[in-house]
This record gives structure tokens, C-alpha cells and sequence, in this order.
């Protein structure tokens, strides 16, 4: 059922050149399931070639076919859904319907991609002499790298090539090898839907070595990573002696916050609704719960009561809202978290222990009585744990929205138009959702700032790094 995943290079899919592979390993059961094939430097320079060749013929591919190709990929995804879901419930652990859900919004996300790529306009300026004509042209800035993880294996991997496809760029991939044969399967969709060979290409192995290569590597103008706040740095830091354009999807540990005013019972729906998605392994998931203190016992009830709801099992299962952790040091990095909180006086309001000795399954976890000194409080425990906490003011609740020098998402729930002004004005985050979940559509912005990162992976915005600007201005002779 489970499909062992090569390496897709120039049109072609194949193994390693050392035939070295990866083993893959289901997280509801720590069995091995299958293998991915392991890049060497020789598949790499092969794969770099084959981008320089691609972007060749891509970037002169007319926009509007380039349209019909991420189109007809979106419509591909459509109609696999249920094979792809499959795939990426049983290497990631999420629940079917969740897998399902990131499936079709990946195909969305071709087809917002698709419709950009006909609009990408440069203008005219006005000149300030008779006969002379000046133009802001758009061309796509080269051949891509991008490095993705595992917690989204196919809408992550989509917001990267479908901006860089979509602009003309050709793109080289390294997924996560936690998760290679659901980016795999996006991959197949784009090369039946037309995608000339050495436009796309995915590569796996080592991840410091791929990533280090590629972005060192001359033919590479551009660079793309979602993952931890350390490593970003780090990869950033490397595009950036070597003067090439980078955007940095990085961690969070976002701010909840709900006022006196607030639908308590509301908002303890959409925030646990959004705490345990795909078991709290998401970089917007809210996290540090400030709660206004005449309402703290309240919320804590409702939440609680929520989060006692939710059936914890194999993602297979359609009863499961929540599956198991990605791995076993993920697992045992969370568990730590939470111990190190309970050292420090932290009280588990839900939750807290490991279910079964088999698998990465954790409870939903609720804590209360945290505090600023406490790691959990500072660093982002990517996993289905809730930190609650009271505030007495907005001053209050701003300064902790803000202490941390993470920015890629907030939430707020209140009745107040003065609240709600106040907090888009002085919360220091790339997103703000205010009495809604609404976050991470094709149309609108996704990034941070501060440590969180820097540009866009959704919205217009999305595609500006993937171009540069050239100003060609003639005058006409006489």
C-alpha cells in the first residue's frame, strides 16, 4: 500500500547513484514501512543541471500555458485524494480527514498560483522626455531552492513551487524524509500535467549536506525554507554570503488571547479546534493561552471540556481526531517540556502522560499555573500541549503577547472595536486572527517577523521574490 519513493531528476524517476536509502517509519505503529532513495552530490549536480536546462525552457513557456499546467495539476490532486490522503496519514500520523483537507487545499493553492501566473504585470513609467519610453519589466529570478517539512508534507512543498512554477522559475525540492512519498505524489501530478522535464525536481538525503550544497551552488538564485528558527538562521545566514534571495517560513509560539467580553464557549471550540490539528504539530498553532483573569476559571472549564473530547488514535481510523507525534524524539522532546513545567509548578488541568507503549501518542494536554522561566514558555513545543495563564490588562496581555522574539502568529477573541484596534496596532506578529480561525488561505499573506522569518508564502505577495525587476528605458531616433 505503501509506495517506496525515488528521486525525480530532469523528467526521470530513479534511484541514488550510491543506491543508499532511507528508511521510513509509520508513527501510529514505529514500524518500518518503506524506504526513500538518498541523494548524493553527483544526483545533486545532476539535479542542478537539470534546473539550469529547465528554467530555460520554462521561463520562455508563455504564462498562460504555464497556467494550464499548475491548473491541470490541482484537478489531478482532486481526483487522488483519497490515495494521497492515505499516503500521508500512514508516513505522517494526522488524521484521514485532516490529509484530506491539506490535499485539496494544496490543490487550491495550484489554482491561486495558476491565475498569479497570469498576472504577473511590470508597468510603464511616465518618462520626462518626448520619444522616450520606460518599462518595469518582471522576470523570474532562476532556479529555486526550496527544503520543506514534514509537519505538512504537501501544502508546504505547494506554496514554494507554485510561486516559483508559477513565475517562470524552475525549482529543485528537498521534502522531508519523514514524508517523501506524499511530496512524491504532488511531484507526479505536476509531470503529468505537463511540466517540462528539469523544471521540477525533488531530492532527498542528508538534510544539512543537500541544503548546504544547493545554496552554495552558483546555478541556485533563490532560496525557500520552512522549518525551526535555529536552522533557518543558519540557512539564511549561507544564502546570504553567497547574495541570493531567501524567504524564511520559521517557528512561532503564538499568543492566544481572550478578553472579559470574549464568547468563552466559542472560543474554546475554534482555539482547541486549532490547538490539536495534526496533534499541535503545526508552526501557527496557538499556544500561550492568556486569558483575562475574570474569566480564567470559566475558559479553563471549556477547555478542558473540549479537549476531553477529542479521540486520540491511528489517523487510519475515521473515529481518531487526533493521531500520534511525528516521531519518537519528537515525543520524548515534548514529554520533557512538560516535566520541566511540572518541576517548575505547573499543574496538568488535562492530559499530560503517553497512551500505550506502542506508537508516538501523547494526550492532549492541558497546563495551568505557568510562567515566563519555565522552557515551555519560551521555547515552542510543537505538540498538542496548551499553556494557560491570566492577564489583568491589555497592557499586561500585550507585553506577553510580544516577550518573545518569535512574530509569526497571534489570536484574540473580543466583543470590543477598541480591543480589537488596539491589538492589530501593537502585537508584534506576521498574522492576526481576531474571533475567527482565519489563517493560511491561497489569497491571503503567510509569514512572520522578528525570528519568525521573513516574507510571504500566500497571497500577491507570495510571488514577489520570485522576480526581479529589470528597467529598460529606449528613445525612439529621429
Amino acid at each position: 500500500m505503501y509506495p517506496s519513493t525515488q528521486l525525480l531528476i530532469d523528467g526521470s524517476w530513479r534511484d541514488g547513484s550510491a543506491r543508499k536509502t532511507i528508511d521510513v517509519f509509520n508513527p501510529a505503529t514505529t514500524k518500518r514501512i518503506g524506504t526513500v532513495a538518498h541523494a548524493e552530490i553527483a544526483d545533486l549536480d545532476e539535479a542542478l543541471f537539470a534546473a539550469e536546462k529547465g528554467f530555460r525552457v520554462w521561463r520562455a513557456t508563455p504564462a498562460f500555458d504555464r497556467y494550464k499546467v499548475l491548473r491541470r495539476a490541482g484537478e489531478i490532486l482532486r481526483e487522488r485524494v483519497d490515495r494521497i490522503a492515505e499516503i500521508m496519514t500512514v508516513e505522517q500520523g494526522k488524521p484521514l480527514g485532516e490529509a484530506r483537507i491539506e490535499t485539496l487545499a494544496s490543490a487550491d493553492l495550484l489554482d491561486w498560483f495558476a491565475e498569479e501566473a497570469r498576472r504577473s504585470y511590470g508597468r510603464v513609467i511616465p518618462a520626462r522626455a518626448t520619444g522616450v519610453l520606460q518599462m518595469a519589466l518582471k522576470e523570474p529570478v532562476g532556479p529555486v531552492a526550496a527544503l520543506t517539512p514534514w509537519n505538512f508534507p504537501i501544502s508546504q512543498i505547494t506554496r514554494k513551487l507554485g510561486a516559483a512554477l508559477a513565475s517562470g522559475c524552475s525549482i529543485i525540492c528537498k521534502p522531508a524524509e519523514e514524508t517523501p512519498a506524499t511530496a512524491a505524489e504532488l511531484g507526479r501530478a505536476l509531470v503529468e500535467a505537463g511540466l517540462p522535464a528539469g523544471a521540477l525536481n525533488l531530492v532527498y538525503g542528508t538534510p544539512s549536506a543537500i541544503s548546504e550544497y544547493l545554496i552554495s551552488h552558483p546555478i541556485i538564485r533563490k532560496v525557500s525554507f520552512t522549518g525551526s528558527v535555529p536552522v533557518g538562521k543558519h540557512l539564511a545566514a549561507l544564502a546570504g554570503q553567497h547574495m541570493k534571495r531567501a524567504t524564511m517560513e520559521l517557528g512561532g509560539h503564538a499568543p492566544a488571547m481572550v478578553f472579559s467580553d470574549a464568547d468563552i464557549e466559542a472560543a474554546s471550540a475554534m482555539l482547541a479546534s486549532a490547538k490539536y490539528r495534526n496533534a499541535g504539530q503545526v508552526c501557527v498553532s496557538p499556544t500561550r493561552f492568556l486569558v483575562h483573569e475574570s474569566v480564567m476559571e470559566n475558559f479553563v472549564q471549556s477547555f478542558v471540556k473540549q479537549v476531553r473530547t477529542i479521540k486520540v488514535g491511528d489517523g487510519l481510523d475515521p473515529e481518531t481526531r487526533m493521531g500520534p507525534v511525528v516521531s519518537e524524539r519528537r515525543r520524548l522532546a515534548i514529554e520533557n517540556l512538560i516535566e520541566d513545567a511540572r518541576e517548575h509548578g505547573a499543574e496538568i488541568a488535562s492530559g499530560g502522560n503517553r497512551i500505550g507503549s506502542q506508537g508516538n501518542y501523547l494526550e492532549p494536554t492541558v497546563l495551568t499555573g505557568v510562567t515566563p522561566n519555565m522552557r515551555i514558555m519560551n521555547e515552542e513545543p510543537f505538540g498538542p500541549v496548551a499553556l494557560l495563564t491570566p492577564f489583568r490588562d491589555l497592557d499586561e496581555v500585550v507585553a506577553e503577547a510580544n516577550r518573545l522574539p518569535f512574530g509569526l502568529a497571534a489570536y484574540a477573541f473580543s466583543r470590543s472595536a477598541k480591543t480589537v484596534s488596539a491589538l492589530s496596532d501593537r502585537v508584534e506578529t506576521g498574522m492576526l486572527t481576531i474571533n475567527h480561525l482565519g489563517l493560511a488561505m491561497p489569497e491571503t499573506p503567510f509569514g512572520g517577523v522578528k525570528e519568525s522569518g521573513y516574507g510571504s508564502e500566500g497571497g500577491t505577495e507570495a510571488m514577489e521574490p520570485y522576480f526581479v525587476t529589470k528597467f529598460v528605458t529606449h528613445a525612439s531616433q529621429a
